[in-house]
């Protein structure tokens, strides 16, 4: 039994993060604390309520502890942790860190741009957004109404004549000089003051603009501002938040059926309605729907920019989350669990939303076991076949070849668990070689773990996209590695290669098993292979394009990342640097004249 007295005796009373731990050395639960002493002794009391706490507890064999400067520190190391370790006793939620947001650049002329990951200083950023599509939409709106460009830098510097952009008013071709930098700069910023929610002051600038062109009687120049005030009219028509005394907030609500919970998050940026995700976590049985809130809270934020509000459908204690959300903001934070009015229409429609959600993934669920099911039964397979792992090779005539393994488990694909394989040192082609490599490398790996006494997930049934000879390199694959006792099935694409016409070889079967084209494992088989499919070209493809973009410039000696940046902008591209004379390169800064002509005769 673990005996937590001599740890317990030299906590101290500070922030930080605590990790339980198991006898094999994994850590089964993380939670953070604003005075460590008090909140690991509180797992340690006679009369715990929850269950599964109490088998939490029983399991613990020792507890590691890391302290902090403050509790929004000990947050954010706890969500990292969390994301990096996923605990057994801790609800997990998917990592959501990449939200999209639209980015304005600092550029002398800036550029509305579509924008993931680390943010940049010197840009302005909106968002976050729910989706892509979010983003998107509202990039092609501010084109719309403020006529900001989206070229890239590169092609913006080289522009001769406007692009196509202009001849459909997108854009006011500031590449070309078409428009003044003082009134560029005046949409920049009314299309910022727009994804601010400051639509009513945008309104009254443009309305002034319009007076201001109509009594000098320019009135094409009045038409414009005209046609950008009506454009805004039917944005405006479109949203339904008005009442909400902020105009950023999160509303979010959480459902429960049969022991599975969904969190729906609704996205409120500027005073406009942008989206709503929902979110299903992991490990949340036995819990209440405040503990999967709360730990959705904890896991979202935590590093992530928060609204002034948020708004959660279940009763919470939220005087602590506040603190530490305002402390990492910098400024005020208010979690309302009691909405009212216009807010709790908006908490009903996320509240339906994540019923819905709920409703359909229980379906799909379903739908997925009973494909599964027919499955087994159609291919004479064990009951307990669960998990599956499907491969593909993709290539262009040998060339890029890769490899891909997607995995099907729990009833579900298991995005998470893919993986590529780059194929080297075979001949450009050999199918049969790829598929070789791509399971020695993947199986080695399992066998040796398993070997070794760690845990290892071996999947209950291979499909290979093939027929009986890349069915016969994984028998002797498995063999080799000392799995033989996987079963393996190869898919064939049948007579014109039909969908619905597949056939299925079976190692220790003569001839291959067809199933007809409505049977549901059928229906299985051909989505794990689809998405193996997708996944092995995807990866091809940007392979291939990554090779392909390999500048010729970097094999030519003399020319360093920097002279290669030079030439490429000077010239718009690696064609241009083509196309371009002697004379031409060697008027770019660092380019000599006889370094122009090595590059010249390099290239030709």
């Amino acid at each position: 039994m673990f005996d937590p007295k001599p740890i317990l005796k030299n906590l101290p009373g500070l922030p930080g993060v605590y990790r339980m731990i198991n006898a094999q050395d994994e850590v089964i639960y993380v939670g953070k604390a604003k005075d460590l002493k008090k909140r690991v002794s509180s797992y340690f009391v006679k009369t715990l309520a929850s269950p599964r706490t109490k088998m939490m507890v029983s399991n613990i064999a020792r507890i590691e502890t890391t302290v902090t400067r403050s509790e929004a520190e000990a947050l954010l190391l706890e969500s990292n942790l969390i994301k990096g370790l996923m605990p057994r006793y801790n609800v997990l939620f998917r990592d959501d860190k990449s939200y999209p947001y639209i980015a304005v650049t600092g550029d002398a002329f800036p550029r509305l741009a579509f924008h993931r990951g680390t943010q940049r200083k010197g840009n302005d950023y909106f968002g976050p957004f729910p989706n892509a599509v979010a983003v998107r939409e509202s990039i092609q709106l501010l084109q719309k109404v403020f006529l900001l460009r989206t070229c890239e830098n590169t092609v913006f510097a080289n522009r001769s004549r406007p692009c196509l952009l202009y001849q459909i008013e997108r854009c006011t071709a500031p590449c070309v000089d078409f428009i003044s930098p003082e009134e560029y700069a005046r949409d920049v910023r009314h299309a910022a003051m727009f994804l601010q929610g400051k639509e009513q002051q945008v309104m009254e600038a443009l309305e002034e603009k319009m007076t201001e062109a109509a009594k000098a009687q320019e009135y094409e120049r009045a038409a414009v501002y005209r046609d950008r005030m009506q454009s805004l009219r039917q944005v405006q028509a479109k949203q339904f938040v008005s009442d909400f005394n902020v105009s950023d907030a999160d509303v979010i609500a959480c459902a429960e059926q049969a022991g599975h919970y969904c969190i729906n998050l609704v996205m409120i940026r500027g005073g406009r309605h942008l989206g709503d995700k929902s979110f299903f976590p992991r490990n949340a049985e036995g819990c209440d729907a405040a503990t999967t809130v709360e730990a959705f809270l904890e896991q979202h934020y935590a590093g992530q920019a928060i609204p002034p509000l948020v708004i959660v459908g279940v009763p919470l204690e939220t005087a602590d989350l506040e603190a530490v959300f305002s402390e990492q903001a910098n400024r005020k934070i208010r979690i309302n669990t009691n909405p009212v009015g216009d807010k709790r229409v908006w908490m009903k429609m996320a509240q339906t939303n994540a019923e819905l959600a709920l409703q359909q993934r229980a379906a799909q669920t379903a739908n997925q076991e009973a494909r599964l099911t027919s499955l087994r039964e159609a291919l004479d397979i064990p009951e307990s076949t669960e998990r599956i792992e499907c491969f593909d090779i993709s290539h262009t005539m040998g060339e890029a070849t890769v490899a891909s393994c997607v995995v099907f488990d729990k009833g579900a694909m298991q995005n998470s668990e893919y993986r590529r394989y780059n194929i080297t040192g075979i001949t450009p082609g050999d199918d049969y070689a790829a598929m070789r490599d791509a399971l020695t490398r993947r199986y080695t790996k399992i066998a040796a773990g398993l070997a070794a006494g760690e845990t290892a997930k071996v999947p209950d049934l291979i499909f290979i996209d093939g027929g009986k000879g890349q069915l016969g390199v994984a028998v002797e694959v498995m063999h080799e590695v000392g799995l033989p006792d996987i079963l393996l099935v190869g898919i064939a694409k049948g007579e014109e290669r039909k969908p619905g016409l597949e056939q299925l070889f079976f190692p220790d079967r003569e001839t291959p098993v067809s199933l007809n084209k409505d049977h549901p494992g059928l229906h299985l088989l051909q989505q794990i292979r689809d998405e193996a499919h997708r996944f092995a070209i995807t990866g091809h493809r940007a392979r291939r394009g990554k090779a392909r973009m390999h500048s010729s410039l970097e094999d030519i000696g003399g020319i360093g990342a920097k002279r290669r940046q030079r030439l490429l902008t000077r010239f718009g591209g690696l064609e241009g640097v083509k196309n371009a004379s002697v004379d031409e390169l060697a008027q770019v800064e660092g380019i000599s004249q006889m370094l122009a002509e090595k590059i010249y005769q390099e290239l030709h």
